[in-house]
């Protein structure tokens, strides 16, 4: 960051008083400007024993398969955010049950959060995918899923398949250092 936004002033980093981090401050009219984590929220969307995937049509990971999954907005809920990813990337309208993976990648600002749901009705590839397609367990293409998020989660999924109860996983992605927490 180089210009505060709400005056257009030059801003510098350093720690305010009282705080404990850098932050990109206003020396002119003394706004603190705070970066936090960005919201990914998705589905982790079954039709009978099928799970939803879709090949990415964009990059980061162009080509590579993954749950239907992207950027909360403001105004929205995680809930609200999940289904309208799966709806823009699927055209896929579900029934969504609890949260059930909950993954902080904190060397990239990011919080995963996926649902579990059911698909309503049909399916296809929206403007970010190639293409979409419903895959039992054994045709996953597991060497080209598209994030280690997307991987975890469909661990969890088919574990927790095979015990017929699925609790929220918490965990923490660390480069160098994967960390467990929580429940999962």
């Amino acid at each position: 960051m180089n210009f505060c936004s709400h005056c257009g002033h030059t801003v510098r980093l350093a720690i305010p008083q009282g705080d404990d981090r850098p932050r990109f401050l206003c020396d002119e009219c003394e706004t603190i400007h705070y970066q936090n984590p960005r919201i990914v929220a998705g589905t982790l969307t079954v039709s009978g024993t099928r799970v939803l995937l879709c090949r990415r049509a964009i990059s980061p990971r162009k080509g590579y398969w993954t749950l239907p999954a992207g950027f909360m907005e403001n105004g929205e809920t995680t809930a609200e955010a999940a289904a309208r990813e799966t709806r823009e990337e699927a055209c896929a309208e579900t029934r969504l049950h609890g949260l059930y993976t909950l993954i902080n990648l904190p060397h990239i600002n990011q919080v995963f959060m996926i649902f579990r749901a059911d698909l309503e009705g049909s399916f296809a590839p929206g403007p970010e995918s190639l293409e979409v397609g419903l895959f039992e367990e054994h045709e996953i293409p597991w060497e080209e899923l598209a994030f280690p998020t997307i991987e975890r989660t469909l661990w969890h999924f088919y574990a927790d398949r095979k015990q017929g109860e699925f609790p929220l996983h918490m965990s923490d992605i660390v480069p160098d250092r994967e960390r467990q927490s929580g429940a999962g």
